[in-house]
């Protein structure tokens, strides 16, 4: 029940609705209409034809009954049905043609809208993936996006439709017998209102499944990535009553609007057919006494029917603009949001950068109520190999991302060969820096494509050296089909050990000056880190490098060791000089480690 409690807050961000028509989120929209405005107009005049085809059909029908059936004009008959017919086809093609344009136009607009999506999210800041869950994010580039192509497929051109012929109607009736008209439009005030007080409630009810839904997906995949945890700890029976209330409560929201919805369905039907009799019985009165011909009253009974659709579809489409609308606020929202860490204007190019790296009074925090690292002060020459380590919490993988940009420092200055990297070009400083994280991550795909991450400049030689130098060429040689093997989601068919040394294999394709290990070995068995270790030389060999050590053992052979305490540096020498401290926390450390 937590992890639901959690979730509330942004359930009810995610049911919240907007106007049917906004200005300023229209101009916001325009320049993705404005290269296929052709398509629009062109939507919208196959629109207004298609219409135009619909309606003259029952005027047909009351000729073809006045002139020919009546009086038994069987030539006339027959021209009336041809000319019946070209307008049936007209409209299928027509209405062919208008569906076709304007799922294009949305679907085209959905591509372009995405695509900005996406390469917005890889421009913005770690801070920002901290403070938004993934789930709502990946809404962002998925639904919501497809509520703002409903908009365009079946919102807004389509509400200029159903007004067109809504509005055509009358005039027609009203031409044809204004009394009649009158009878017929009489059920318009209880239709509106029955409209409106069955879709205010659909509306709500969907809102609320869809919010529901999101949940529903969210604790799928967190309950999946986590399943061994969740047997592990024999959690299965909390786990389903827990995804049972929620299955309960999104079934309940759709029953809910699906109770609304064949109200809504039924009372129209009813008004409907109390229409048809009313104009039945008014019509014959007027019939009889010769105030309408047969024909008319054939018309007017196709004309009631191909009204009272529009007017019950619009209140639908008045519910697709609200969420598009909605939609596309959040939307912009993300859009609007900028990058906390930019490249300078006039970024400082490094021809042949050597990697000396220095830390300069370095003061940062994730929150400022509880301070990280404290007047970090050290330097790393060129070629130099520095283990840093430290307790859990004391700052060592907060290093590394400051190092390498993720984060901007809030006091002091980090230097790659004496210059500060906020003068550094983003791309350029990141591909300077290459960093083997803890958990190894691989995308979908093949072992290639992840060792290069599909850069067209690394070569396949190029993969298979680096893959050769850190000892991965073993295995993959093994695989049915070597290197061009699929990885699965995350690596699952590999072991941890195999995919570290393919993410090592990474980072000496890409060649960088400057070479970061976090706690890379943590979580290898000892045959495999004896493996990473003959590959460490290679790897780190002219390179300057930075070990970020839990296994203090892997320290040893580095040309000085940090020791980070709270945040502050609080010692720093080779292993030897460190061990000769008789109380300093790095020996302590140490034999707390070979101890156990």
């Amino acid at each position: 029940m937590s992890r639901l409690g959690k979730a509330a807050g942004a359930a009810m961000a995610e049911e919240q609705v907007g106007r049917v028509y906004d200005a300023r989120l229209f101009r916001r929209l325009w320049p993705l209409v404005r290269p296929r405005r052709a398509l629009v107009f062109f939507g919208l005049l196959l629109v207004l034809a298609g219409s135009a085809a619909q309606l003259a059909q029952p005027y047909l029908i009351k000729l073809a009954v006045d002139r020919a059936v009546i009086p038994g004009r069987r030539d006339l008959l027959v021209l009336y049905a041809l000319a019946f017919g070209a307008f049936l086809l007209a409209e299928f093609l027509l209405r062919y043609g208008q569906i076709f344009s304007l799922e294009k136009l949305g679907q085209e607009v959905v591509y372009d809208l995405r695509t900005q999506l996406f390469a917005h999210l890889q421009e913005l800041s770690s801070s920002f993936f901290d403070r938004n869950p993934v789930g709502r994010l990946v809404a962002r580039v998925t639904t919501d996006v497809e509520a703002i192509q409903e908009a365009f497929s079946s919102g807004l051109v389509l509400i200029l439709a159903d007004l067109f012929r809504l509005a055509a109607i009358v005039v027609i009736l009203v031409l044809m017998d204004p009394w009649l008209a009158a009878v017929t439009f009489a059920i318009v005030p209880p239709m509106l209102v029955v409209s409106w007080f069955f879709r205010q409630r659909v509306r709500a009810s969907y809102r609320r499944a869809r919010a529901l839904i999101g949940e529903l997906n969210g604790m799928i995949q967190e309950m999946i990535s986590g399943m061994r945890l969740v047997q592990l700890f024999g959690r299965e029976s909390h786990t389903a009553r827990e995804f049972e209330d929620l299955n309960q409560r999104h079934r309940d929201a759709e029953l809910r609007a699906v109770t609304y919805e064949s109200a809504f369905s039924a009372v129209a039907e009813l008004l409907g057919s109390l229409t048809l009799a009313a104009i039945l019985w008014a019509g014959g009165l007027r019939l009889i006494g010769d105030h309408v011909t047969f024909g008319t009253l054939v018309a007017f009974i196709e004309y009631s029917r191909r009204f009272f659709r529009p007017l019950q579809e619009l209140t639908q489409r008045y519910t697709v603009m609200q969420s598009a609308m909605a939609a596309a606020e959040r939307v912009f929202q993300l859009l609007d949001t900028r990058p906390a860490i930019v490249t300078p204007a006039a970024p400082v190019v490094l021809d042949a950068p050597r990697g000396a790296i220095r830390f300069e009074a370095v003061d940062f925090a994730y929150d400022p109520a509880a301070p990280v690292l404290r007047g970090l002060d050290f330097s790393i020459e060129p070629g130099q190999t520095v283990a840093v380590v430290g307790a859990t919490g004391s700052g060592k993988s907060t290093l590394i991302r400051l190092l390498s940009r993720l984060y901007d420092v809030d006091r002091g200055r980090i230097l790659i060969d004496d210059v500060d990297i906020r003068r550094l070009d983003l791309h350029a400083l990141r591909r300077l820096v290459g960093v083997v994280p803890q958990d190894p991550f691989l995308f979908a795909g093949s072992i290639a494509g992840n060792i290069s991450l599909s850069d067209p400049t690394i070569t396949p030689q190029r993969i298979r050296r680096a893959a050769e130098a850190v000892q991965a060429d073993r295995f993959i040689r093994r695989l049915p089909h070597g290197y061009d093997e699929s990885v699965r989601e995350r690596g699952g068919n590999f072991s941890v050990g195999e995919r570290q040394l393919i993410c090592f294999a990474r980072v000496l394709a890409f060649d960088p000056a400057i070479v970061v290990l976090d706690e890379a070995t943590a979580s290898v068995d000892s045959s495999t880190e004896a493996l990473i270790r003959t590959a460490l030389d290679r790897l780190l060999a002219g390179r300057t490098s930075i070990i970020i050590a839990h296994r203090l053992t892997t320290t040893t052979g580095a040309d000085r060791i940090l020791v980070l305490h709270k945040g502050r540096l609080v010692e720093s020498g080779t292993h030897d000089e460190l061990m000769a401290r008789e109380e300093g926390i790095y020996r302590t450390l140490y034999s707390l480690q070979a101890a156990g």
